[in-house]
């Protein structure tokens, strides 16, 4: 009879042992699904992020080649401004020569017909 009653309880201990081990197991499969989510979820947003980086470093070297190109232009232009002020400031220089030049004939002019005059 006692021996009856050890077998029971060894037999009930060992399928409560049975039972602990197998939600063990679940618990820890669990645990590792659950890990496994968390990871891919957290990886998909590291992904994005690189994917958003890539395309910003992209974006950046675009920006500076174009930066780059408009600087260029905009010294260019520069150039032909500062070029079309000078070919300004020497037509301004030819005219005041070319009016000098003007009443310096004028005078010569005036001084040989005040010659001319003075002979007859």
């Amino acid at each position: 009879m006692l021996s009856n009653l050890v077998k029971q309880h060894q037999s009930r201990q060992q399928a409560r042992k049975d039972i602990q081990d197998k939600r063990k197991r679940d618990a820890i499969t669990a645990a590792t699904a659950l890990s496994h989510v968390l990871v891919d979820h957290l990886n998909a947003g590291v992904a994005q992020a690189y994917v958003n980086q890539k395309k910003l470093d992209t974006e950046t070297r675009i920006l500076q080649a174009n930066a780059a190109q408009f600087s260029k232009q905009t010294m260019q232009w520069l150039k032909l401004v500062e070029d079309f002020n000078t070919a300004l400031k020497e037509i301004g220089d030819v005219e005041n020569w070319a009016k000098s030049i003007e009443t310096d004939m004028r005078t010569i002019s005036s001084a040989l017909e005040y010659a001319y005059s003075k002979t007859e």
